[in-house]
């Protein structure tokens, strides 16, 4: 039988080896994405101009948002294919709110975040309480977020003309003489919140415990599905503040936008080495995956590259990243 000083030297034991394993898999990401910008800087000399970085790191605000709340599902060995078109209806919302029923703008951000939270509340009580597997409850969540924010919007896009101080939340310079955008600055904000979440609080213990062994975690007291609810509530808030973004950089909610980014998280959370069969990840390699996405896709349409094939391009990494995962277990096993 173990002692439990046998018990805390194994538990070092696998932090450690967990710790090598996700140095690793971020600097083999952070190597890959410092390629990719050799490799496009020298491809075409308009790459690395300070207009085309900004524009690459606005495209990673959002999906690097989305990714933040992916990540902390993922560990769990759950999945979330609601996040784009949940992020599209917080962002009709927050329409709703400042233009058609005129309230201020800080209500406006508040109820599209708690719009995102309600969301990610309703699917964690259908896969928690319901028992319905996370891929199909996410899948009846994204048909239907999709479904009311073409109702609500009428299918027609949601101007803040009336409201111009809303689009200063992503395109603002809230630091004087910095010309980089508020949007930019709150990703990097939300993934330090999301890293002391995940590394310094209950709710990230439970979430890599859930990952590693739900039965295990069952089995010493915890309420698994109350802690399961809590996490997919957590994702939706950051998919809330990202449809924020979203619409701010827009100026507008486009009702019809949306799906096709869960993809793009679920890739940027994978390739930045969090495990699809749950348990291990990192904060700060979902904001690398989320950069490589963006620098690829930007790279590629510098480069002139046709639409079709730029999907092609991103499909097939995404399908190395899951490769990469499989392997990588199989070796853990």
């Amino acid at each position: 039988m173990e002692t439990p000083s046998t018990q805390i030297i194994i538990e070092d034991k696998e932090k450690k080896i967990r710790f090598k394993s996700n140095a690793l898999q971020q600097f083999l990401a952070f190597a890959s994405l410092i390629v990719m910008v050799i490799f496009f800087s020298l491809a075409s000399p308009n790459f690395f101009q300070f207009d085309n970085i900004i524009g690459i790191l606005l495209s990673t605000s959002v999906i690097g948002i989305l990714a933040l709340g992916a990540t902390f599902i993922i560990i769990t060995s759950g999945i979330d294919l609601s996040v784009g078109t949940v992020m599209t209806l917080t962002s009709v919302m927050t329409g709703i709110f400042i233009t058609s029923m005129g309230l201020p703008v800080i209500v406006g951000v508040i109820g599209g975040i708690l719009t995102g939270a309600v969301a990610g509340l309703i699917s964690g009580l259908a896969i928690a309480k319901m028992n319905i597997p996370p891929f199909i409850a996410t899948l009846a969540m994204m048909m239907i977020a999709k479904g009311l924010a073409l109702v609500i919007s009428g299918a027609a896009p949601i101007y803040f003309t009336a409201s111009p101080e809303f689009t200063k939340i992503a395109m603002g310079n809230i630091i004087p003489g910095l010309k980089i955008p508020n949007a930019v600055l709150i990703f990097f904000v939300m993934a330090i919140i999301a890293g002391i979440i995940l590394n310094k609080t209950i709710i990230g213990r439970y979430t890599f415990a859930l990952g590693s062994n739900e039965e295990a975690t069952r089995l010493s007291g915890v309420n698994v599905n109350k802690w399961k609810i809590i996490i997919y509530v957590l994702a939706g808030v950051f998919t809330g503040i990202a449809g924020l973004v979203m619409a701010a950089r827009l100026n507008s909610a486009q009702p019809a936008l949306g799906q096709g980014y869960e993809l793009e998280a679920i890739a940027a959370v994978v390739i930045g080495g969090t495990s699809l069969a749950g348990g291990k990840g990192t904060i700060l390699g979902t904001v690398i995956g989320a950069m490589i996405m963006s620098v690829l896709t930007n790279g590629l349409r510098i480069m002139s590259v046709p639409q079709e094939w730029q999907t092609v391009v991103v499909g097939i990494v995404i399908l190395f990243a899951v490769y990469t995962d499989v392997l990588r277990n199989k070796k853990a096993k």
